[in-house]
């Protein structure tokens, strides 16, 4: 059902005579009724997702329970895209991209992989370059930790790791590792990205979680849903104006979330953004999403690509 249409609570199946029924949503109390007569719930504050419908049904002291659920998406259908590519520029085709920052005029890149996988290389932290795709600085990660998800947090830069469940924080400039931090429930690090308040993870599933930016301590999430369900493997995530913008992988699409709800917003399609003649034997899927603030300008580039390109979106009507 699409949130903010009214939900209809109705008992059936009961023979005989009761005293009543109380109905609950989630765990919250919602309303009770002394016959079957149907009760309407507004849904406009219901979280999206899988929700649990439960009815007491109330006999003298016996109270017989039952259980349904539903599931709530959001009202309205995203706004489609697509896009026009606006620059190109050099990237490291060594790199398997994992998370992408821009700021000050540099590009800021966590490649991803494991020595001792063997197949893709060593995980690294990068400063690099924009006009040209050198490589300024890079910090190579040790052979087992296979890394993740970027954000910048002041002069912090904060790094992820795949499935060693653990984070790290560098002094921006240096990269001198500060401190490391464990994970709570999120089962892996996938994504990053930074509000100015708050810093936002994705951990491949439709849940996009909220982490302190002193401590690192998850406090809460959201579950991501468009019209047709939930979207899963969300992975780099990056901040514009207001929304989270997420690659989902394996695909050429990415989504714009609202962080407050989690309601798929636009749906950008970027199919055919890296031609066939620069797609060799290891290039990857997309990934990677940089914003300018200043310049407005968005960068997305993939794992292994040659190219970082500057797109602009153009609304499908």
């Amino acid at each position: 059902m699409k949130r903010g249409s009214e939900i209809t609570l109705k008992l059936s199946g009961e023979e005989g005579s009761f005293d009543s029924v109380q109905y609950l949503l989630d765990t919250t109390y919602v309303g009770s009724k002394q016959d079957t007569s149907s009760l309407k719930v507004p849904s406009q504050a219901l979280a999206l997702g899988i929700r649990i419908l439960t009815a007491k049904v109330y006999t003298g002291e016996k109270v017989k329970e039952t259980t349904t659920n539903i599931v709530v998406l959001p009202e309205k259908a995203p706004i489609r895209y697509t896009y026009e590519v606006v620059n190109t520029f050099p990237h490291d085709s060594s790199a398997y991209t994992q998370g992408l920052e821009y700021q000050g005029g540099i590009f800021y890149e966590s490649d991803g992989g494991t020595a001792i996988q063997g197949d893709i290389g060593r995980s690294s932290l990068r400063k690099v370059e924009p006009a040209s795709g050198k490589v300024l600085k890079k910090l190579d990660m040790a052979d087992n930790v296979f890394a993740e998800g970027l954000t910048l947090v002041g002069d912090k830069l904060i790094q992820l790791t795949w499935q060693n469940r653990i984070g790290y924080v560098y002094n921006k400039d240096s990269f001198e590792k500060l401190a490391e931090f464990p994970y709570q429930e999120s089962a892996e690090g996938w994504g990053l990205c930074f509000d100015g308040n708050t810093i936002y993870k994705s951990d491949g599933t439709n849940r996009i979680y909220t982490l302190n930016k002193d401590t690192y301590v998850e406090e809460g999430y959201v579950e991501v849903y468009d019209q047709n369900g939930p979207v899963d493997s969300l992975n780099e995530l990056e901040w514009i104006d207001g929304q989270i913008y997420a690659n989902v992988y394996e695909t050429d699409r990415i989504v714009r979330i609202d962080p407050a709800s989690g309601s798929v917003t636009a749906d950008i399609n970027l199919a055919g953004l890296l031609p066939d003649k620069d797609r060799f034997e290891n290039t990857n899927v997309l990934n990677g999403i940089a914003w300018d603030a200043k310049g407005k300008r968005l960068f997305v580039t993939g794992k292994k690509w040659n190219t970082m390109f500057e797109i602009r979106l153009k609304e499908v009507q």
